[in-house]
C-alpha cells in the first residue's frame, strides 16, 4: 500500500537507475495510465448502471423479506399496511433527494459524515465518525449478515430449524468473502454488485408476477374489509413506519463514493431518482403478492415470509426462494462495505482516524486499510447479539445522524447562499425528512429504551475522545514498521511512516 497525505498525494517510489536506485533493485509496481501526475488514488470507475445497482443493491436485502410482518401487525390491516409501505417510499425519496442535492454541492465521498463536517463542524462529525465505527456500521453489517446466514442455510435445513450456530458460522463466512473481495478490486466489486442487483430483482419477480397472476384471477378474499376501521391501530402506526423506514434504508450509500462517481453532477441524482421509483414500486407490488396469497393471519404466523409464499405458490421450486434472498443479503452486504470503507477512508484524509486507513494499494487501488477496519467488531457483535436487538440498537444512531445532515442542508441554505448546487430541491423536502428522522428517533426512546440507551451513551463517548486524541492531540506521532524484504542482491528495508 502507499500512503495519502490530506492533500492526496500518494509516497510510492520507482526504484529505478534514474531515481537513484539499483539496476538489481525489482521496480515499484507501474501506475495505471489514468493516473493523473503518477498519484495512486480512487478512481472514477462509478457509472450510472453501478450507481443504481448501488443503491438498489443495498437497500433490497432483507428489509423486505422480514420487514412485512412488523408492518402489518403494527397497521392492524392489509389497506393499511400498503398505505404505510408507499408513504414510506414516499419519505424516502424525499430523504434521497436532500442528499442529491449534498452529493452535488458537495462532491467529496464520505456521505453522512462529509456533510455534518461542511455543515456543523468537525466535532460534531467526529461524533458521528465515532458512532459509525464502533457502533452503527458493524451492527449494521451484521444485521443483514445474519439474514444472509439463515437463508443460505434454509434449504440445507428444510424443515426443520437452522441451528444459531450454523448460522453465525455462514454469516462470518460471508462477511470474510465480502470483505476479501472489496479489498482485491474495486471493478470486480461493482461487477458483482451489478449481478447480485440484477438477482435480487429477479427474486423480487418471482414473488411479484405469481402473485399478481393469481390477483387477476380473481383471488381477492384477503382484500375484503382492507380499510376496516376497527382493526387499524393508531397507537401502532409509529411503529409500522419505522419498520417501514428500515426496509427502505439505503438510499444514500451512492453519496458515500461520491468521489468515485462518472459525472457526479447528473449521475447522482439520476441514479437516486431511477432507483427510488424501481424499489418503491417492487416494495408495494411484493407486498400485494403477499396478501393475495397469504391471509394476514398466515402473514403474521409465519417466520420467513418470502418461504412461506413460495412454498404455497412453487412445491419443490420453493427452495430456490431462499438462495435468491440470500444473494440478496449478499448484495446489501457487498455495496454497504464498499460504500462506508470510503467514509473511513475521507475520515483519515481529514485527520480524524489513523492515517493508515487512507492508504491505498499500490496496485489494486482499494483502500486495503479501511474496508478491513469493521471486520473484527463485526464478527464480534455477531456472536453477542440476536437479529433484533442488533437492529434497533443500529436505527437510533442511524436516523439520529441522518436527520443532523439533513438540517445541515438547510442550515447551510442560509450560511453559505452562494456554494453552488447544480440539484436544488424545495426546502419543504428536507425540512419534512428531517422532522421524520428526529420523530424515529423519539420513538426508539419511547419503544426500546435500553437499547437506546446503550447507543447514546455510546454516542456521547465520542465528545471525550475527540477532545483525546484530537484537540489535545496525545496521539503517537509516528509509527516506524521496518519490513525486511530478501532480494537476490540483499535486504531492502521499507519504512511507512503514519500518524495515529
Amino acid at each position: 500500500m502507499t500512503r495519502r497525505s490530506v492533500n492526496g498525494e500518494g509516497t510510492g517510489v520507482n526504484n529505478t537507475p534514474q531515481n537513484g536506485g539499483h539496476p538489481g533493485d525489482t521496480p515499484a509496481p507501474k501506475e495505471e495510465p489514468d493516473a493523473p501526475n503518477g498519484k495512486v488514488e480512487l478512481r472514477k470507475k462509478v457509472t450510472l448502471l453501478q450507481g443504481i445497482s448501488i443503491i438498489i443493491g443495498t437497500i433490497i436485502g432483507a428489509g423486505i423479506f422480514i420487514s412485512p410482518k412488523g408492518i402489518l401487525k403494527n397497521s392492524g390491516s392489509v389497506g393499511m399496511s400498503l398505505v404505510v409501505w408507499i408513504v414510506c417510499g414516499v419519505l424516502s425519496l424525499f430523504g434521497a433527494l436532500s442528499y442529491a442535492e449534498l452529493g452535488t454541492s458537495i462532491q467529496k465521498s464520505g456521505g453522512h459524515y462529509t456533510y455534518i463536517l461542511e455543515a456543523f463542524g468537525p466535532q460534531m462529525a467526529f461524533i458521528r465518525l465515532w458512532a459509525d465505527l464502533i457502533a452503527i456500521r458493524p451492527a449494521g453489517l451484521a444485521v443483514i449478515s445474519l439474514a444472509f446466514g439463515q437463508y443460505i442455510l434454509e434449504p440445507i435445513f428444510m424443515p426443520c430449524g437452522v441451528p444459531e450456530i450454523a448460522i453465525k458460522l455462514a454469516t462470518s463466512i460471508g462477511i470474510t468473502s465480502v470483505m476479501y473481495l472489496n479489498s482485491m478490486s474495486t471493478s470486480w466489486t461493482n461487477r458483482i454488485q451489478i449481478f447480485l442487483t440484477f438477482s435480487k430483482l429477479l427474486a423480487i419477480a418471482i414473488i411479484i408476477v405469481p402473485g399478481l397472476y393469481m390477483l387477476f384471477k380473481g383471488e381477492t378474499k384477503n382484500f375484503e374489509n382492507a380499510f376496516e376501521v376497527s382493526n387499524i391501530k393508531l397507537t401502532g402506526l409509529p411503529l409500522a413506519f419505522y419498520s417501514g423506514m428500515y426496509a427502505y434504508a439505503g438510499w444514500f450509500y451512492l453519496n458515500f463514493v461520491t468521489e468515485e462517481v462518472e459525472n457526479p453532477e447528473k449521475t447522482v441524482p439520476l441514479a437516486i431518482c431511477i432507483s427510488m421509483a424501481i424499489v418503491t414500486f417492487c416494495y408495494v407490488l411484493t407486498n400485494v403478492a403477499y396478501y393475495t396469497v397469504m391471509s394476514a393471519e398466515e402473514l403474521l404466523a409465519s417466520q420467513a415470509v418470502a418461504v412461506t409464499f413460495a412454498g404455497k405458490m412453487m412445491g419443490n421450486f420453493s427452495v430456490a426462494v431462499p438462495v435468491f434472498v440470500a444473494l440478496s443479503c449478499f448484495g446489501s452486504m457487498n455495496g454497504c462495505l464498499f460504500a462506508f470503507s470510503r467514509m473511513f477512508y475521507v475520515a483519515s484524509r481529514e485527520g480524524h482516524l489513523p492515517e493508515v486507513l487512507s492508504m491505498i494499494h499500490v496496485r489494486r487501488h482499494t483502500p486495503l486499510a479501511a474496508v478491513l477496519v469493521l471486520y473484527p467488531m463485526t464478527v464480534f457483535q455477531l456472536f453477542v447479539g440476536d437479529i433484533y436487538s442488533l437492529l434497533n440498537f443500529m436505527s437510533f444512531l442511524r436516523w439520529l445522524f441522518i436527520g443532523v445532515a439533513v438540517l445541515g442542508l438547510i442550515y447551510m441554505r442560509y450560511t453559505r447562499p452562494d456554494m453552488p448546487r447544480p440539484f436544488k430541491v424545495p426546502l419543504f423536502i428536507p425540512a419534512i425528512f428531517s422532522f421524520t428522522c428526529f420523530f424515529m428517533v423519539f420513538l426508539s426512546l419511547y419503544s426500546d429504551p435500553v437499547n437506546t440507551g446503550i447507543g447514546f451513551a455510546i454516542s456521547l463517548t465520542g465528545i471525550p475522545a475527540y477532545y483525546i486524541f484530537i484537540v489535545f492531540d496525545r496521539r503517537p506521532k509516528e509509527f516506524v514498521p521496518i519490513l525486511l524484504l530478501p532480494e537476490n542482491e540483499g535486504w531492502i528495508i521499507y519504512k511507512t511512516c503514519f500518524t495515529f
